[in-house]
Formats: structure tokens, C-alpha cells, sequence
């Protein structure tokens, strides 16, 4: 069973898969413990507050983004980033399209499953 990506992996190559509401992300790369996902916004669209069991932490490559953890709120633009502690709220409105580099300990299993396929392909 393979439970890690490749050791090279071609952005053009990943999959960019629309995970609605304005949303597209790719795995960039992952093993037990770790995940990394470009995901594009368009103007508007939201990730709705959630909680996880992973850390997380975001970098904002392009775009505006109305941030929320745990109650607090902050506007991030490029070259910003922001932390998760694990089972906090969060969220993030986008306000000017753009992308989020998101990196998740451990790897984000729901990710696999949003898709219908496990890692071990």
C-alpha cells in the first residue's frame, strides 16, 4: 500500500478538483503526517467555520481573505499566513480572488475520501 505521493509532482500534472461553492484544490504532496493543498478562491466564496483534529497552516499566495479562528478575525493578503491549533473554529471568506497553500498534520483522510479514492492508489 503507498501512503505517500510522489517524490516529484508537476503542478500543471495534479488534478485541480472543484470542491464547489468557488472552490478548486490540488494535492501537492502528503505522507502519514503531513499535507499540502493549493487552494483557489474565487471572490466570495467561503470555507465555512469548521473544526478538525489537525494543525493547520495557511499561506496566502494571492488574494484577500477575511480569516476566523476561534472568534477572532483578521484581513490577510499576500505573503500572510495563519495557524489552526487542532479542534479550533476557523474559516475564511474571500474577499479579492486568490489562493491558499494549506498544510495539515496528519494527513487530511477526508480529503481522499471527498473524491472517492483512498491514498493507496
Amino acid at each position: 500500500m503507498k501512503h505517500a505521493s510522489k517524490a516529484f509532482l508537476v503542478g500543471r500534472d495534479v488534478v485541480l478538483e472543484d470542491v464547489g461553492d468557488g472552490i478548486r484544490r490540488q494535492i501537492l504532496g502528503y505522507d502519514r503526517s503531513l499535507l499540502v493543498a493549493r487552494v483557489e478562491f474565487d471572490a466570495g466564496a467561503r470555507g465555512d467555520v469548521h473544526a478538525h483534529p489537525h494543525s493547520q497552516v495557511s499561506y496566502v499566495e494571492s488574494g484577500e481573505f477575511l480569516v476566523s479562528i476561534d472568534g477572532k478575525e483578521q484581513l490577510l493578503g499576500p505573503g500572510d499566513s495563519f495557524y489552526v491549533e487542532p479542534h479550533l473554529d476557523h474559516g475564511a471568506v474571500c474577499q479579492k480572488s486568490g489562493v491558499l497553500l494549506d498544510v495539515f498534520s496528519p494527513v487530511r483522510e477526508d480529503f481522499f475520501l471527498s473524491r472517492g479514492m483512498t491514498r493507496e492508489r
